[in-house]
């Protein structure tokens, strides 16, 4: 089910009304203030060359619990949201939404993208996908007719949470994606047209699971719709899974400028050959410090976002923590940080 979106507008009005006051954010509407308790904390731009961010969930589904961390703990400006307390943010209703603004507030942290799971779905009339999960995923469970409803509702979303981002996908994998490619671009095409008129941007994941999955095919994507509201969202480990060597292969065939958003996690062969798994960062196969210095000589300078995926720390919020030391150290590699 997604909450309807005329109670998620009337609660973000009552929202705005609770913590307009509190968000105290500067003319051009970005960047919160600080109070005299927060106004000791490194400044982002004093970290990293970029904005350093990580997917909450990835720490804890306590969202109060992922945003101390990430602020305390990790030093951080940025987070991307995508699930809390088991419900997708696309089904977090105005009292959800307004607890979030008020925890990000308290916290000093500004939203680097919705990370909503939009076109993470089956292509109708084409054979099920082999990667079509069998339960949702990230509380995600929405069909393919609810994806203009989704669309609109990340929207909102984008609004009350002051950031103009909004993850995408590529549709479910299919082993024959040449009988459905150009409807497949239209509807990409159509949901950017709209993100576009509202001064929004799509960032397409590649995802292995999806039908945009590599370098190459993120090339040919953005090649085939040309809408400045499209942009990529980079995941060198996903492409990775599917077989490229993401850096510097893959990253060669992106059109730089098409770039607006990274997720960061490493990946190794497993010991048997067959196929890949997630690792802590800087532990893995990819070239993430060239891949850094790649980025900023090529003058990209939004989120690079933590979402490590590798549990290999015991518990998500130590697995994240490892990752994000190994991810630092990475950026002072590549005089980044």
């Amino acid at each position: 089910m997604v909450i309807s979106r005329r109670s998620v507008l009337c609660g973000l009005g009552a929202t705005a009304a609770l913590t307009s006051a509190s968000l105290r954010l500067t003319a051009a509407g970005l960047e919160p203030a600080l109070d005299n308790q927060s106004a000791t904390r490194t400044p982002q731009s004093a970290m990293t060359g970029f904005r350093l961010s990580i997917l909450t969930d990835e720490i804890s589904q306590d969202l109060d619990h992922a945003l101390a961390v990430a602020s305390r703990e990790f030093g951080l400006g940025y987070v991307d949201l995508r699930e809390a307390h088991g419900k997708n943010v696309m089904k977090w209703d105005a009292a959800a939404v307004g607890e979030a603004r008020r925890l990000l507030e308290r916290y000093r942290l500004r939203v680097a993208c919705i990370a909503s799971p939009i076109f993470k779905v089956d292509w109708p009339g084409a054979p099920k996908s082999p990667f079509s999960p069998q339960r949702d995923e990230f509380g995600a469970d929405f069909t393919f007719e609810q994806q203009d409803e989704l669309l609109e509702r990340a929207f909102d979303l984008a609004r009350a949470f002051n950031t103009d981002r909004i993850r995408i996908f590529d549709f479910w994998r299919l082993e024959d994606q040449e009988p459905h490619r150009a409807a497949m671009d239209d509807a990409v095409r159509g949901a950017a047209v709209k993100a576009g008129k509202r001064g929004l941007t799509l960032v397409l994941e590649n995802e292995y699971a999806c039908n945009t999955a590599t370098g190459a095919e993120a090339a040919r994507l953005l090649n085939a719709i040309r809408e400045p509201a499209l942009q990529l969202t980079w995941d060198p480990g996903n492409a990775a899974f599917r077989g490229e060597t993401p850096f510097p292969d893959g990253y060669a065939k992106l059109p730089k400028d098409r770039i607006g958003h990274v997720h960061c996690k490493d990946a190794v062969a497993r010991p048997d050959g067959k196929g890949w798994e997630w690792m802590a960062m800087g532990r893995g196969v990819i070239d993430w410090a060239g891949q850094f210095r790649a980025l900023k000589q090529d003058g990209y300078r939004r989120a690079v976002t933590l979402e490590t995926h590798w549990r290999g720390g015991g518990t998500p919020e130590e697995s994240s923590r490892q990752s994000m030391t190994g991810m630092k150290a990475l950026l002072q590699k590549a005089g980044a940080a």
